[in-house]
């Protein structure tokens, strides 16, 4: 299954979902013919169908909103419509078909024919018309791995990319180790002092005791069929394993350590630190990451060519409205309406604001800042041609890659990161952390509470302790500061010193809340903050600061560039001349007199 978000149209076409375009799945032109895409006419039912399933219309938009609103969906709208002819030749199978149509059957649970009749009755579709839907996005889907199929990075491209993200394919710390796995302590503690005593052989020891790669002698990351270890990292060993494991060096053991009902015993032959990878090492890696960029890229180009070429004719006397106004020029680089509402009403905040009747943050802010991004964009986008490198994929990316470029070169001193460590203890600090469970009480039952907590100090079944004196339990499970609510926060947290403890845990105070009722924590596990060791974080700690100082550098090289650039932005202008004008006031014939003042204006609002 393939999900497709296209840099020019706010859809995903996704195998298994329903066009929203063609939402009861009419293609035969019905009624006046109100525009032509390459020829293909659409009708006012067709047009009328697609405008009413569009999320942004239907919250009912009005003034300049609603005509922004117009434009974009136009826009897609056109778009799609070139999308379903270019791919409207592609053959469809009827195995890959029926794949697809069983898959809505099991999503929504119509193996039955009478729920899958209800079903289409619901979403207005008959069964052939749902089809003929499926079968143009298994189109579209094909199309699209066909296009990303082709986008193949060259070498050069690709010693591109592992140049410029070096710190995803470093080596991380490894080990070469050996590892007796077994049931039960007492024979871990006697397998444990062979293992230590001098002149053990602990992979002998391994073969003869180990429940898990016992026929290797133990050895982590060993070819089948043999017993030398290979380079192993932390994923291999359960948690508690791995942070005793990784702070050993060459020839220690662990002592027997339990993990999952079973105990660990592990050798670390040799401590591998985390290093930096050679292009040769992870090429495949490389390869495949860099791919995705470029198939970006292909898409990208492959949708503004559609839209470009697109040729339409709106019929005369329709209210149809296609157009798509120059807003800003960087050079000679124009960004037109449509990409700056496309971004816009992509952000995932929009439909909400739209519902909710706050439509004027949409066009007062995130028109105004998804253009101000889409310049600073092209701006990079046109310096990145004078760096001479073999940037690739879509606009984003080539920007990215820009600044990446740009920076390189920076770097930081062991100094620095120690600096940047004592200047940062939050960043590095694991936060205190309890097991918290609340018993709650009515403002009535305070006695109750009272005893309820006696009880639970002498021990006893929490669940039973709690129905016996009608409380309410709510367990919050392992919590940090400020995710529990402000008194229990308090009381866990902020309060030095602990509850008393009994047989449950420790059981704090009967507190009272703020609507007056009652509860008691339950607190278990309680573990202080601990600030991490430098040395543990060293790495991490660098990579936290290269990336600030670097992101710094890139956004002074931003600026420079935008003052260097010849920057028109004519969005307010454009956004006044579709600004419906206000309808004068009428004044009454002969009577003299006006509407009364604050009478609010009828005419459309700017919502």
């Amino acid at each position: 299954m393939v999900g497709v978000v296209f840099g020019v149209l706010a859809l995903a076409f996704v195998v298994g979902s329903i066009l929203l375009f063609t939402p009861q799945g009419q293609r035969n032109p019905q009624g006046k013919t109100v525009l032509t895409v390459n020829g293909r006419a659409v009708s006012e039912l067709e047009l009328a169908r697609a405008r009413q399933s569009d999320p942004f219309l239907s919250t009912n938009p009005q003034g300049l909103l609603k005509n922004l609103l117009e434009i974009d969906f136009a826009n897609r709208f056109v778009t799609t419509t070139a999308l379903l002819q270019d791919t409207a030749r592609i053959r469809v199978s009827g195995g890959e078909l029926k794949k697809e149509l069983d898959s809505i059957r099991e999503r929504f649970g119509l193996q039955r024919k009478e729920d899958y009749d209800r079903f289409l009755t619901q979403v207005g579709y008959t069964d052939s018309q749902l089809r003929g839907e499926l079968r143009d996005q298994i189109r579209i889907n094909k199309r699209v791995e066909e296009i990303q199929k082709k986008a193949e990075p060259t070498e050069e491209e690709m010693r591109l990319y592992f140049e410029l993200n070096r710190e995803r394919y470093r080596n991380e710390e490894r080990v070469l180790a050996r590892q007796i796995v077994l049931d039960d302590k007492a024979t871990a503690e006697k397998v444990y002092a062979q293992a230590t005593a001098p002149g053990a052989d602990f992979a002998a020891l391994a073969k003869a005791h180990s429940k898990l790669n016992a026929e290797q002698g133990g050895a982590l990351g060993a070819e089948a069929g043999k017993s030398e270890p290979g380079p192993v990292t932390r994923v291999v060993f359960p948690n508690a394993v791995a942070e005793a494991v990784f702070k050993l060096r060459d020839g220690q053991v662990t002592k027997p350590i339990e993990a999952g009902g079973r105990f660990y015993i592990v050798k670390v032959e040799k401590y591998l630190p985390a290093s930096d990878a050679t292009f040769e090492e992870v090429k495949d890696r490389v390869r495949e990451d860099a791919k995705q960029v470029k198939a970006r890229g292909a898409l990208e180009a492959y949708l503004e060519q559609l839209r470009a070429k697109a040729n339409v004719k709106v019929a005369e006397g329709t209210e149809f409205r296609y157009e798509n106004p120059v807003v800003a020029k960087v050079n000679e680089a124009e960004i037109h309406l449509a990409d700056v509402t496309q971004q816009a009403f992509a952000n995932p905040q929009t439909l909400q604001l739209l519902q909710q009747g706050l439509g004027e943050i949409v066009v007062g802010f995130f028109l105004a800042q998804s253009l101000e991004q889409l310049i600073q964009r092209e701006v990079i986008v046109q310096a990145a041609k004078e760096l001479g490198q073999p940037f690739f994929g879509a606009k984003t990316d080539i920007a990215t890659q820009a600044q990446q470029w740009k920076t390189r070169e920076i770097a930081v001193t062991d100094a620095e990161v120690r600096k940047y460590y004592d200047s940062n203890p939050a960043r590095f600090t694991i936060p205190a952390s309890a097991r918290v469970q609340a018993v709650s009480f009515k403002k009535e039952d305070r006695a109750k509470a009272e005893a309820f907590r006696a009880a639970a100090l002498k021990g006893g079944k929490l669940e039973d302790l709690v129905k016996a004196n009608g409380g309410t339990l709510q367990d919050y499970g392992t919590a940090n500061p400020n995710t529990l609510p402000p008194v229990p926060n308090r009381l866990v947290f902020l309060t030095r010193g602990s509850f008393p403890k009994g047989p449950l845990g420790e059981v704090s105070e009967v507190v009272k809340l703020e609507d007056g009722s009652f509860q008691v924590l339950i607190v278990n596990d309680r573990k202080a903050e601990v600030l991490r060791p430098f040395e543990e974080v060293k790495e991490e700690a660098r990579q936290m600061l290269l990336a600030t100082r670097r992101a710094e550098a890139a956004q002074k090289w931003v600026e420079e560039r935008l003052k260097a650039a010849k920057v028109e932005n004519n969005l307010q202008k454009v956004l006044a001349t579709l600004t419906p004008k206000e309808e004068p006031k009428r004044e009454e014939s002969g009577s003299g007199s006006s509407a009364p003042q604050g009478q609010p204006n009828q005419g459309p609002s700017n919502r």
